[in-house]
């Protein structure tokens, strides 16, 4: 039934779409029909295929680099209050930041792909650090205390005690982050002109080419619903499951 409602959905913002077409023109919002054979084109073409692929490789790098320094330095605040008192407050100033700020100081900074990855490393790691944070600082001391009491392995202490624990409370942030790191990705190559999508997008609006703008954002709405169904859906119900079992067994 929840296939059927998304379906009336997509639907729904479908017809809105084309109303638009009909009521300001193809210069304001081109039909279907026109988006989808400029997309076709570009599909042909072969253009789609390395702008994705450089999409793609600069939200990936930024989004595992937020990911890397916001996991290590959130569990270190949520361990230990002076690392909190001190981060905290410099995580809020990066969370205000607007991230077309960052992308042009970015570009003064680095300029190309560089300032892409830095743009989407800064602009979702604060996420993940504030998940991190609360993950750590709700970690079950007693349960911890029990596993070094039966001698548990580093190894063991990690994956079994800690990790499934923090992995709940970072997930959200990680798959928030992920979506984050595309949007801002194509916005940063928008400007930046650094390949990938948002060149793309570039171009097509020098061109004042309305079709070839939609058509990439098709291709864009398309990747994240993508990943959200092969990957991030799987990864929620393997946690929901896990959840359950340890209830289940708490019980």
């Amino acid at each position: 039934m929840a296939r059927v409602y998304g379906a009336i959905g997509i639907l729904a913002l479908l017809a809105l779409w084309e109303a638009g077409h009909r009521a300001y023109g193809a210069i304001v919002l081109p039909g279907l029909d026109e988006t989808a054979r400029t997309l076709w084109r570009l599909l042909r073409d072969g253009t789609v295929g390395p702008a994705l692929a450089a999409t793609a490789a600069h939200a990936g790098a930024g989004w595992l680099l937020g990911a890397v320094i916001g996991t290590l330095a959130g569990t270190a605040a949520g361990l230990r209050a002076g690392i909190r008192h001190m981060l905290q407050p410099v995580s809020v100033v990066l969370l205000g930041i607007p991230s077309i700020a960052w992308i042009v100081l970015a570009l003064l900074w680095f300029g190309g792909a560089s300032a892409v990855i830095f743009t989407v490393a800064i602009a979702t790691g604060p996420l993940i650090f504030a998940a991190a944070v609360q993950g750590a600082r709700s970690l079950d001391g007693d349960l911890a205390r029990m596993a070094r009491a039966f001698r548990a392995p580093p190894a063991a202490m990690a994956l079994d005690v800690y990790g499934p624990h923090m992995f709940s409370h970072l997930f959200p942030a990680l798959a928030a982050a992920l979506a984050m790191s595309w949007k801002v990705s194509v916005m940063a190559e928008l400007l930046s002109g650094a390949g990938g999508i948002g060149d793309g997008i570039a171009g097509a609006r020098a061109r004042v080419d309305t079709a070839e703008t939609m058509a990439w954002v098709v291709v864009v709405v398309a990747v994240l619903i993508t990943v959200d169904h092969l990957l991030l859906r799987r990864l929620r119900r393997h946690m929901e499951l896990w959840r359950t079992d340890t209830g289940g067994r708490a019980g």
